[in-house]
């Protein structure tokens, strides 16, 4: 085997087309599964996309390398479902760009965290951890409820999401800065605009309990709030399995 692969070095030509047929081998493994990629993901009548305010969320989520710690994958492993919650589907990532699944959990996995607990207590979470977690290493972020969301350009991150593939509205996305105010402001003329373009279902309240004052606190909850939620196809197949 050494003897070949010495003979091979000798020949230029030759160890050039073996680099070239390895790496195409490589290659078509990892670009086949794509074209299939439509019998991957489930399609469910219930999956709804990121609202502005979640957008701007998420956006921080990745910033602050959340990812890092935290994983967004409930693995079909026994003692992952048990602890978490129905294993993760393809769709619930289908409008996640990037995707955040991870595989480190410093912290628990989120994927399910969504409506797990109060904001009250997201807020706390976030502001000092060991408040409501003694034993957690996660760094404070009480700085993002003393900073105002930017908002005036969430239309063009949502115009970019749009051209890989989620269905934004142009509706959605001329509104994009007033319904990011509305969903943290309930009081607001601007809450109706975001369900009627969400739906009903969509949360709409002083996440980090400062109506009129949205802060990248409220973005970060929000998106917190929703994971798990934008659509209940796991939970559905599961209760289905069940039976």
């Amino acid at each position: 085997m050494f003897g070949f692969h010495y003979r091979l070095e000798r020949h230029a030509l030759r160890f050039v087309l073996a680099v070239v047929l390895v790496a195409g081998i490589g290659g078509f493994v990892e670009i086949a599964p794509l074209f299939t990629i439509s019998e991957t993901v489930e399609t469910v009548p219930d999956m709804r996309v990121y609202t502005p305010l979640e957008v701007a969320g998420r956006n921080i989520y990745i910033r602050e390398g959340c990812y890092a710690c935290h994983s967004q994958m409930i693995r079909t492993l026994r003692d992952d479902v048990e602890r978490y919650g129905p294993y993760s589907l393809a769709v619930e990532s289908k409008y996640d760009h990037p995707m955040l699944w991870g595989s480190k959990r410093t912290g628990p996995d989120l994927a399910r965290i969504g409506a797990k607990y109060s904001d009250e207590w997201q807020v706390a979470h976030l502001v000092n951890p060991r408040d409501v977690v003694p034993e957690s290493k996660m760094p404070a972020y009480a700085w993002l409820a003393r900073t105002p969301l930017k908002m005036g350009d969430l239309g063009l991150h949502m115009a970019a999401l749009r051209r890989v593939g989620v269905p934004y509205t142009d509706e959605m996305i001329a509104n994009a800065p007033g319904d990011a105010y509305g969903q943290a402001s309930p009081d607001s003329p601007y809450a109706a605009g975001v369900t009627k373009r969400y739906g009903d279902a969509t949360n709409v309240r002083a996440f980090a309990g400062q109506p009129g004052h949205v802060t990248e606190m409220d973005a970060l909850v929000a998106y917190l709030q929703i994971l798990g939620h934008l659509t209940d196809a796991a939970h559905v197949q599961q209760a289905q399995a069940a039976q």
